[in-house]
């Protein structure tokens, strides 16, 4: 009779019970100070104490590649989604006030949900989108946040960058916001799709240069998405055929 590996006892009876309780008081604490600060900055401190918190326990590191751009600008972040720690991973490396593009069923999830349903999060009925996304764009912009979105949609199963979906560049190009591509390589290492188990490692976050979209017009929005794909691809799998950075 062989016993599970490691640290797959060290994942089911040690980390989900403390992300858990992470997920647990933190969302209490940013449900409790939303009462008082409408504008969802300190729901996002508490997201990012969330994410730095996950990190530290599952002995992840973090390895920076290149420059934010200027606090007070508003930029959409686009970034590849290879690991369910992707999302912890990108509100500790990225030191901005945070506005996600999820999918509006995420808003029922107890904590999780309500934490986002609560701080300015753009929850998307992808069936029917309406106009109200443009709305929260603009509300985002004008308290100085910026989105972040995986235009694949959900976690690759096999490392391998998905398609980019192009209905997330049109909104960024009917705002005028810069787009930012940002590429995590190593998560998958962590805890790829399909597995209870997590490893410690070390993982790159490169931030690229922005694409400014001022001139773009509706009809650019899937060449945008290409290009995006393209530069993120790159810094994934580098030296890999058809990864070319623009």
């Amino acid at each position: 009779m062989s016993f599970p590996p490691f640290h797959w006892w060290r994942t089911v009876f040690f980390l989900i019970p403390l992300i858990g309780l992470y997920t647990i008081v933190l969302g209490v604490l940013s449900l409790v100070g939303g009462l008082f600060d409408r504008s969802g900055h300190w729901s996002h401190r508490c997201a990012q104490w969330w994410g730095r918190a996950i990190l530290w326990t599952s002995g992840v590191r973090l390895v920076h590649h290149g420059t934010l751009p200027p606090e007070q600008q508003s930029v959409v972040f686009v970034v590849n989604h290879a690991s369910i720690y992707d999302t912890p991973i990108v509100f500790t490396a990225l030191p901005r006030q945070l506005r996600l593009m999820a999918k509006a069923a995420l808003g029922y999830v107890p904590f999780i949900g309500w934490h986002l349903s609560r701080s300015g999060h753009v929850l998307v009925n992808r069936k029917n989108p309406g106009a109200s996304i443009f709305k929260k764009m603009q509300r985002m912009v004008r308290e100085g946040a910026c989105l972040m979105v995986f235009p694949e949609g959900s976690r690759s199963s096999d490392g391998q960058l998905k398609r980019f979906k192009p209905g997330m560049f049109l909104l960024a190009i009917e705002n005028k916001l810069p787009v930012v591509p940002v590429s995590i390589r190593g998560s998958r290492v962590v805890m790829p799709k399909g597995r209870l188990a997590v490893w410690p490692a070390t993982v790159d976050v490169y931030i690229h240069e922005p694409i400014d979209t001022s001139a773009m017009t509706r009809e650019d929005a899937r060449e945008l998405a290409e290009r995006a794909r393209s530069i993120i691809d790159a810094a994934v799998h580098p030296g890999q055929p058809g990864s070319a950075a623009t």
